[in-house]
């Protein structure tokens, strides 16, 4: 064998060559993967790797989202929604429902999870039953919670109020349990 000194060196340049082009064609193949912005500047490496670094992350919590809300849908699991109350923060077991009367007009507030929307067209269903006129119906989702809020007219007398709350209150809470 020989010992020069020179051609050791070679060997390592050629090693150190090799490795740099392997490395640069796994960077651009790792790159092609990642969506980028439409812009015609040169990224730089460390901003290539950041942005895909970043991608991967968001494709991460996307992953965890889509499992839980297959879950969720196959019933597997039970959603614990959480809200901030007056700064804590409590946890929604079972759909919830309030109801506020002023005078002939009724504000119903419904809070279910995306399991329960079939509770949203059966408060409506209940509403209708009793003779009350629905003028404005409206939802917001907030951190997994369906806020279903149902502004209603009762025709009869304020004294249908108090039946009507009971009744939703009824099938609302009976439903519940019987849906977990």
């Amino acid at each position: 064998m020989e010992n020069n000194p020179s051609s050791s060196r070679v060997e390592r340049k050629i090693i150190e060559r090799n490795r740099r082009n392997q490395m640069k064609a796994l960077f651009r193949e790792l790159n092609s993967l990642v969506p980028h912005q439409s812009s015609k500047e040169a990224i730089s490496l460390p901003d290539q790797l950041e942005e895909a670094t970043n991608y991967i992350k968001k494709l991460q919590i996307n992953l965890e989202k889509m499992k839980d809300k297959k879950n969720m849908l196959l019933g597997i699991e039970r959603p614990n929604v959480r809200m901030n109350n007056g700064g804590r923060t409590v946890r929604l077991n079972s759909p919830r429902i309030e109801i506020q009367q002023m005078g002939s007009a009724l504000e119903v507030v419904l809070i279910t999870g995306f399991d329960c929307q079939f509770m949203f067209s059966e408060t409506i269903r209940v509403l209708h039953e009793e003779g009350v006129d629905v003028v404005n119906a409206s939802y917001k989702v907030i951190e997994g919670a369906v806020f279903h809020s149902i502004h209603c007219q009762d025709r009869e007398s304020a004294n249908g109020a108090a039946r009507i709350s009971e009744r939703l209150k009824n099938f609302i809470y009976d439903s519940s349990y019987s849906a977990f």
